[in-house]
This record gives structure tokens, sequence and C-alpha cells, in this order.
């Protein structure tokens, strides 16, 4: 089979999805090792029998939902590629909102920086590598997303971020931070959101909390002042109609300079704070 030819089949077979054409290319270039360039430079181009092996298996699996990342073990985020497992949330380009919002807030010099829930390091990593004298810290609750995170930074030559196990700041003690960042489960457990797409393979771990969504943001905003410098910043990654509440959250905990940032499709998507200096 041809490399168009397989493209155009293995479109045809993900009738659930809505960037049909995208899942063959990026499943098509990890069986191939190659760029989406490749593939438009060399359509005719024959697959040998292993590739169009492991591409139909590929195909199938994505035909059965399984997201694309998960499928293929990478996927973009900022300038670089993570490895991802099913022990973490898929990164997402709305999150890459939470990493500029972060990254207006921190000086060039030194600072320290704490991600929350990090995950595959997505964050964490992102900010690192922008702010290469920042000493970041990434917490996962889970000991896999730890590993995983532990391990992008080494392929990424990050070596100013370490990663922790802690359920949010409980490894923490006495750490202060210049800004905390937190990308935490934020979907109403009940939310039928969570039969639906990619969402329906991740970790319910990682996207529920609680029956309005809030729980695990309601811990953070209260003991993040113990975390922060003088001054320092809280941004908080959430769901489109849960900015008021967020908003509320942090002005009742004595945060200022309190904003929302909308994400890509127009959407209130992360929430954040300053702490105030000591008068």
């Amino acid at each position: 089979m041809q490399i168009q030819q397989a493209l155009q089949w293995a479109a045809g077979q993900f009738t659930h999805s809505d960037t049909a054409a995208l899942d063959a290319r990026v499943l098509l270039c990890a069986v191939l090792e190659q760029t989406q360039t490749y593939l438009y430079t060399w359509p005719d181009k024959l697959l040998s029998e292993a590739q169009q092996q492991r591409f139909n298996q590929m195909v199938e699996q994505r035909a059965q939902g399984r997201p694309v990342a998960y499928i293929t073990g990478s996927r973009d985020f900022w300038t670089f590629t993570l490895n991802v497992s099913d022990a973490t949330l898929i990164p997402r380009p709305d999150t890459e909102i939470l990493v500029e919002e972060a990254l207006r807030r921190l000086p060039d010099g030194p600072s320290a920086i704490c991600d929350l829930g990090t995950g595959t390091g997505a964050i964490a990593l992102a900010l690192a590598s922008e702010r290469s004298a920042a000493q970041v810290t990434g917490v996962d609750f889970q000991p896999e997303a730890v590993m995983l995170a532990t391990a992008n930074a080494a392929a990424l030559n990050l070596t100013n971020v370490r990663f922790i196990q802690s359920s949010w700041f409980d490894s923490l003690a006495g750490q202060q931070f210049d800004l905390i960042a937190s990308n935490p489960p934020y979907v109403e457990q009940d939310s039928e959101y969570l039969q639906q797409g990619d969402v329906r393979f991740e970790p319910d771990s990682a996207l529920t909390s609680g029956a309005d969504g809030l729980d695990d943001i309601r811990l953070i905003i209260s003991s993040a002042p113990a975390h922060l410098l003088p001054g320092g910043w809280l941004l908080l990654e959430h769901g489109y109609a849960q900015d008021h509440a967020i908003r509320e959250l942090l002005e009742q905990r004595g945060f200022s300079q309190i904003t929302t940032a909308r994400d890509l499709a127009g959407q209130p998507r992360v929430t954040m704070g300053q702490l105030d200096n000591p008068s």
C-alpha cells in the first residue's frame, strides 16, 4: 500500500474522530519515524510489510477510540515532544495558556517555581526550558507520573527541574515559591464529558474532583499562601464555567490582582492571583 492510500484508508476508519485525517498522518509518521512533510513529499512510496502491519494495529486501536498520544506514546507540547503514558493526562494546547501567563509573571533571573499535579511534566518542563535561572519543582501523587516526568526532563537535558511524589503540598513542608502553577482535576464527578472522546481512556484521578469539580482547587487555594513568597503568584487551569467561583475563592484567601485568561476557543481557562506583600 502506498502512503497516500494508507492515509485515505485509515482516515475512513476513524468515523468517531473530528480529526480523522490528522490522526492518520500522526500515526503513519510514528510508524515511518518521519515528519508529515515526508508524507506529502513521497505519497507514492510503498510501505514495507512490517510497516503496514504496525500501521494496521495502530489504526485498529484508534478506531476503537484510544487516544493517538497513548498509541504513539508521545505528544507535542510547547516547543518539544513529551513521552506520555496511561498514568497521566495527555497534554493539551490549552494548557500552553497557563505556561504563557506564568512566563509573563516570572523574572528572567533566579526564581522558584512549583507545578502541582505535574503529570508528564509538561508545565514544569516548559517553564524550566524558558527560565534557565529558575529552579522548578514538579509534584504528582502518582509515582508513575513522577518517573515519566523525570524521564522527559532527562530526554530534554533540563537540569533545573526536579520531580517528587507528593499529594499536593504534603511533601513541600517549609518550601516557598515565587510562582505556583497547576492544572488540577476539575471535572464534576458525574459529568457527561467523562464518557466522550479521548477522556474515556484517561485516568479519572487526574480528571474529577468532587460534585462541582472544585474540591482540589479549594485545597490548593487554601494551602498555597503558606508556600508562596510575598508577591508570589498562583495560577490555576480550570473548566469554562468555573472562573467566577475560583475568583471568589482567591479573593477570600487574600489574593489580589485576580484575573482570568481565555483559551484558544475564547473560553475562561486560567485564573490567577497574587499574594499581597506584607504591609
